[in-house]
């Protein structure tokens, strides 16, 4: 992580789950939002803080993106606006006959929660 603070401008397109299936997440919710219009029709999802904290580009962050796939929403759901966080590896459960497999958080290991707490103790101070 560089020491500049300065960001270019942000892109609008969302997690590709798909590229970090298998990756550890730490995700702090936010809030739940209820109606989103997509091309689906409405929606809810949750909007969280998501951080990727393995693999070529971590800490790779999503600031203030939208969880729509509904397993993790309800893995997530509860801790939105309490400040903690949920940790795990993103993975897909059992698919139901005529959908994609859920994507979902797997249970961490002691050696994820050390990777967590290490991203934690070194990003914890705020900019100002």
């Amino acid at each position: 992580m560089s020491d500049d603070l300065f960001d270019g401008p942000g892109s609008s397109s969302g997690i590709s789950w798909e590229e970090i299936n298998g990756r550890l997440l730490l995700i702090t919710p936010h809030s739940v939002e209820t109606g989103i219009k997509t091309s689906y029709g409405d929606t809810d999802a949750v909007r969280a803080d998501v951080v990727v904290l393995d693999g070529p580009d971590a800490p790779d962050e999503y600031a203030d993106t939208l969880i729509f796939p509904r397993v993790l929403q309800g893995q997530v759901r509860k801790n939105a606006g309490t400040g903690r966080m949920n940790l795990g590896r993103l993975g897909q459960g059992n698919k139901k006959p005529g959908q994609s497999p859920p994507w979902m958080l797997g249970d961490p290991t002691d050696a994820d929660k050390a990777i967590a707490r290490n991203y934690l103790a070194q990003n914890s101070q705020p900019p100002f």
